[in-house]
């Protein structure tokens, strides 16, 4: 069977599916229209999570869907545009062109690998490291990818590891792999965090703090997961380095560039301690953005903002918050919360096993609807789970990241697909790095965050 008679096949299969909630006659206590929301989030989460249509796409769908049958009023529908998180993807969309047009990321790269021979597990460690310092420069997923794959495919076959060969495989998979987990730790990095965000604000008014979801997930989700990446690659994809070619020297940083990297600098400031000054992340972005545009005084030309900026994310994150705010306003939340929260076991006190048992639903969401939808599926639902183990809001939310950070199987994450494209690397392959490091997250990752957590005093009691 070909790919696009499969891909039509799942197409009419999700349709039908969406059609039979929609149509179906609603049950006691359960409203008309949360029937057809129920019908609306079928067909969506079923097109993000199998990838049949472009995301924005299916995005642009939902809002006219969603308005034509009348499921909520519009200032719900397109709720999301009016988040601040959604102006800091747009911002962020504006810096990582600008990184890596001016040359700045790979400036970075290069220089934290350096010339020096590294042995395998230093070169490893090396990978993972700048993957997780480009993820607090460069809050693009996918262009830290394209960026650190051909820089350090380089890099390995000046260390003698050929296309091909596991050490070559391993030091790839290292930088992809790294790129989307350690960058689930920063705010700003990754689309999934971005979601949450976003749905935080505009579901419940509570606003995600850049400092305070560092200090609550980077511990565990950045440091611990990066050491955990660089131990399974070199266990899965073991090698020895040898010197083979020299390096590149770097050139002399340009003006561009230099100006691009103090405005990186102030804005990193700003987030780091918005705490402090209570602007939002998204002003920060945008501001940072249009600094970097401006003639003179900015580093790259107006005119990449409609000639090099692609605009899908922005228009799916959109969705996204859009898609959460109707579950909500509609009651169709409430009705997933009160049949989950029946099978579930949640009980105020327990936080212990209310954080695994949230945390690993959160890593099953994943896998069913993909890593970037899940905090619109879960989210919602993050007001009866608080209530229900006596939670702060902000805590039940942030298990939600602790979910979307695990990564079972490559496609939950579309930008590791990309670089495994990129890179040519086999599915069988990258499942030695991910199953085990899945498996060890969940068993031992989970528990040690909930302990991080309770030392920090997270759970509010």
């Amino acid at each position: 069977m070909s790919h696009s008679k499969s891909a039509s096949l799942l197409m009419v299969a999700i349709v039908a599916a969406a059609a039979a909630i929609f149509f179906m006659p609603p049950p006691a206590g359960v409203s008309v229209n949360v029937m057809h929301t129920g019908g609306l989030l079928v067909l969506v989460m079923g097109l993000w999570a199998t990838g049949i249509l472009p995301e924005a796409l299916t995005a642009l769908i939902f809002f006219a869907l969603a308005v034509l049958l009348e499921v909520a009023k519009p200032e719900v529908i397109f709720s999301g545009f009016t988040s601040g998180t959604l102006w800091l993807v747009l911002g962020g969309l504006v810096i990582a062109e600008a990184v890596r047009m001016t040359g700045l990321g790979e400036r970075v790269a290069r220089a934290a690998l350096g010339t020096r021979v590294w042995t395998y597990p230093q070169l490893v460690t090396a990978a993972v490291l700048v993957a997780v310092v480009l993820a607090f420069l460069m809050p693009a997923t996918v262009g830290r990818i394209l960026l650190l794959v051909p820089i350090l495919a380089a890099v390995a076959e000046r260390h003698g590891l050929a296309p091909g060969t596991p050490g070559h495989t391993g030091v790839l998979f290292a930088v992809i792999v790294a790129s989307f987990q350690c960058g689930t730790a920063i705010l700003p990095a990754n689309a999934p965090n971005l979601v949450l965000a976003g749905a935080a604000e505009t579901l419940y008014g509570v606003q995600l703090i850049y400092a305070e979801y560092l200090w609550a997930q980077f511990p565990v989700m950045g440091i611990v997961k990066g050491a955990l990446i660089v131990a399974i690659v070199c266990w899965m994809f073991p090698a020895q380095t040898r010197v083979s070619g020299t390096a590149a020297e770097l050139r002399p940083m340009s003006g561009n560039e230099k100006r691009l990297a103090a405005i990186v600098l102030v804005s990193l400031a700003l987030w780091a301690t918005d705490f402090l000054h209570g602007i939002r992340p998204g002003w920060v972005a945008l501001a940072a953005a249009v600094v970097a545009m401006l003639p003179r005084i900015g580093a790259v030309p107006a005119t990449i903002f409609q000639e090099r900026i692609k605009f899908g994310t922005f228009f799916y994150i959109g969705g996204v918050l859009g898609l959460g705010a109707v579950m909500l306003d509609t009651g169709l939340s409430k009705a997933i919360g009160d049949a989950l929260l029946a099978v579930i076991r949640l009980e105020q006190g327990a936080d212990a096993a209310n954080f695994i048992t949230l945390s690993v639903l959160s890593t099953v969401a994943s896998m069913i609807v993909t890593n970037p939808a899940q905090p619109a599926l879960m989210s919602p639902l993050a007001g009866d789970f608080a209530q229900a183990t006596g939670w702060p809001l902000q805590a039940a939310l942030m298990t939600m990241a602790v979910g979307f950070s695990t990564l079972l199987l490559p496609y939950q994450a579309p930008p590791v697909v990309v670089g495994m494209q990129m890179a040519g690397l086999r599915l069988r392959d990258a499942l030695r790095l991910t199953v085990p490091l899945a498996l060890i997250s969940i068993f031992a990752l989970i528990p040690l965050h909930y302990l991080w957590w309770r030392v920090i005093g997270y759970f509010g009691n």
